[in-house]
C-alpha cells in the first residue's frame, strides 16, 4: 500500500533518477542478469512493475511483457513511457491475486526486492507465481546482498532528503531492514531466507549473488529447467 499511496508515478521515478553511482551499477547488473535468463519467444510477467523501468528493458529481449502493479499513477506513467512498443502491457493487479489462467507465462519476475517491499505473505506470492507459470518455466526473484547495505542505506537517505520517503528511522534501520518514520519498511532476503521460502512451497531453487549487490533466486516449475542454459 505504501507505494500505491505515497511513492508512485513521478515520485517513484525520481527515486531512480537520484540513485548514487554504485546504486546505478547495481540496478543495471540486476537487469542484465534477468535479461540473460530470458528467451526471445518468452511471455513474461513482471510483478510490481512500477512505472515500467524494468519491463521496457525486458521487452527488448522477450516476445511480450505484462507488468502488474497496484499503483494506478505508476501504471499510467508506464503506459506513457512505453508508447513506442507494442510488446509491453501494464495492468492494475495484485501480485497475490493474479487474474490470469493457469500456466500462461514462460517467466515470472519479481525484482528490485519486491518480495519484501510488497508486504504480503511471500509463500502466497510464490504459489501464485507458480500457478501462472508454464511447465519448465521460470520464477525469478531478487533481493539485496548484505554486502550492499551501506549503498542501499545511502540511497534511501538521498530519497529522504528529497522528501520522497520519510526520514530514516535510525533505530529500526539495521539487520537488512530499511525503516522510515512515515511507515515505510522493507527487509531483504538472504540466500537462506530464499531457501526457507522455497521449502515452504515444496520447491528447490538455484541461488546466486551478482555484483555483490543482488541475490537471485530462480525456481523452475517442473522440468526441464533453465539452469545451466
Amino acid at each position: 500500500m505504501y507505494y500505491a499511496e505515497k511513492l508512485s508515478g513521478g515520485r517513484l521515478r525520481r527515486c531512480y533518477e537520484i540513485a548514487p553511482e554504485r546504486v546505478v551499477q547495481y540496478l543495471e547488473a540486476e537487469i542484465q542478469y534477468a535479461l540473460g535468463r530470458l528467451r526471445p519467444d518468452d511471455q513474461v510477467l513482471e510483478l510490481g512493475c512500477g512505472y515500467g523501468r524494468i519491463a521496457r528493458r525486458l521487452a527488448g529481449v522477450a516476445a511480450r511483457v505484462v507488468g502488474v502493479d497496484t499503483a494506478s499513477e505508476s501504471l499510467e506513467l508506464a503506459r506513457r513511457l512505453s508508447h513506442d512498443t507494442d510488446r509491453c502491457e501494464f495492468l492494475h493487479m495484485d501480485a497475490i491475486d493474479l487474474h490470469f489462467p493457469d500456466s500462461v507465462f514462460d517467466a515470472v519476475l519479481c525484482l528490485q526486492n519486491g518480495i519484501c517491499a510488497f508486504g504480503v505473505d511471500q509463500a502466497v506470492l510464490l504459489r501464485e507465481a507458480l500457478r501462472v507459470t508454464r511447465e519448465g518455466g521460470m520464477i525469478l526473484l531478487s533481493s539485496y546482498s548484505d554486502k550492499f547495505w551501506p549503498h542501499r542505506l545511502a540511497w534511501f537517505e538521498a530519497q529522504a532528503r528529497e522528501g520522497l520517503v520519510g526520514p530514516i528511522d535510525r533505530t529500526a534501520s539495521k539487520d537488512g531492514i530499511i525503516a522510515c518514520e512515515d511507515g515505510f519498511r522493507a527487509g531483504r532476503m538472504t540466500p537462506d531466507d530464499f531457501r526457507a521460502l522455497c521449502s515452504r512451497v515444496g520447491k528447490k531453487a538455484f541461488i546466486c549473488e551478482v555484483d555483490e549487490s543482488c541475490v537471485f533466486c530462480e525456481i523452475t516449475k517442473g522440468s526441464p529447467g533453465r539452469q545451466g542454459d
